[in-house]
């Protein structure tokens, strides 16, 4: 089918060879021989009058006519999908919708393992794929290649998103250590050896690093970890430190001899939220797993509510910001 001089069909071909960046792997993904990819490619050049794609080795590497055409291309074949096709209502218990999320360890250990046990029940044929938090997270939500990313609410992107729970910062350390005094101050937090977080390619630092940075402070951080989870396992034997959401403390703290202090900064308290592509606002399946989502995190109890309920508590020291 034609429109205005363009085969609608060769929209899809070009969106496959965006995502795949493979001749072959383009053509697999929409049932189309060799023959018949290279065929439609010889179409869209001519019709757009460019060549979209050069190689690199067996890779495609789009034109900037080709980049700049992706986007609207992808926008449209899922408004498509979500408002033409995928037109009949949502049985949860018939289901076998697979939902691709983008969440961290925190999260999946603290949260979505109720989540998870909750759609077993409810919707036994409806799986999950679980993706890292990457840095080019606002991509894949453009291009509704994820259905839901859930991550701090404060690093969110324009797309929709709504609160799920709320978590507070505590400082960890070691059930054996001695070094730690009562008050915890934060000149004793300034002088001891830390476990920092730097996450992804770009390394960007957790909360408490960005904060002290802030503030003209630098600490003395002994070892570097991907992820919250990693610091208990880094702590143990040792006199260092770490910061962490008090949520994945206690948790870890059932298998890892730890002490759970107050943290001697005033760090605001952690929002987890969760933000899905515009164009799933009307879909009836991200409607339901959104509805659960929020559902399961009103449940979450306030972690002032439990505060440190999982080791001897201390008070925090006065926190005086003055560099150097």
């Amino acid at each position: 089918m034609r429109f205005k001089g363009l085969d609608l069909n060769l929209l899809v071909v070009l969106d496959a060879l965006m995502t795949e960046r493979n001749l072959t792997a383009a053509a697999r993904s929409i049932n189309l021989s060799q023959p018949a990819m290279s065929a439609a490619v010889a179409r869209l050049r001519t019709y757009f009058r460019d060549e979209l794609f050069t190689m690199a080795g067996r890779e495609l590497v789009p034109t900037p006519r080709a980049e700049r055409l992706a986007s609207p291309v992808r926008e449209a074949l899922l408004y498509i999908q979500l408002s033409i096709i995928s037109w009949e209502p949502f049985d949860p218990a018939q289901s076998d919708r697979c939902f691709r999320i983008i969440l961290s360890d925190y999260v999946t250990l603290v949260f979505f393992e109720m989540v998870v046990e909750r759609v077993a029940r409810e919707a036994p044929g409806v799986s999950f794929e679980f993706l890292p938090v990457s840095d080019d997270f606002e991509e894949l939500l453009r291009r509704g290649d994820v259905d839901f990313l859930i991550m701090p609410e404060v690093f969110m992107s324009k797309h929709p998103h709504a609160a799920l729970f709320d978590d507070i910062f505590v400082c960890v350390t070691c059930g054996t250590n001695k070094q730690l005094s009562e008050p915890f101050t934060f000149e004793q937090y300034m002088s001891m050896g830390h476990v920092a977080v730097k996450f992804g390619n770009t390394r960007k630092p957790a909360i408490d690093e960005w904060y002290l940075h802030e503030h003209g402070f630098k600490r003395r951080v002994e070892v570097v970890v991907q992820s919250f989870s990693m610091i208990p396992p880094m702590l143990s034997g040792t006199n260092r430190i770490g910061t962490m959401p008090l949520r994945l403390a206690q948790y870890c703290a059932k298998t890892t001899p730890l002490r759970i202090v107050e943290l001697p900064l005033p760090i605001p308290a952690l929002t987890e939220a969760v933000q899905w592509p515009a164009l799933h606002n009307t879909d009836p399946a991200s409607l339901w797993m959104r509805e659960t989502l929020m559902q399961e995190g009103a449940r979450m109890v306030s972690p002032r509510a439990t505060e440190h309920q999982s080791a001897p508590r201390t008070k925090p020291g006065r926190f005086k910001v003055s560099a150097g």
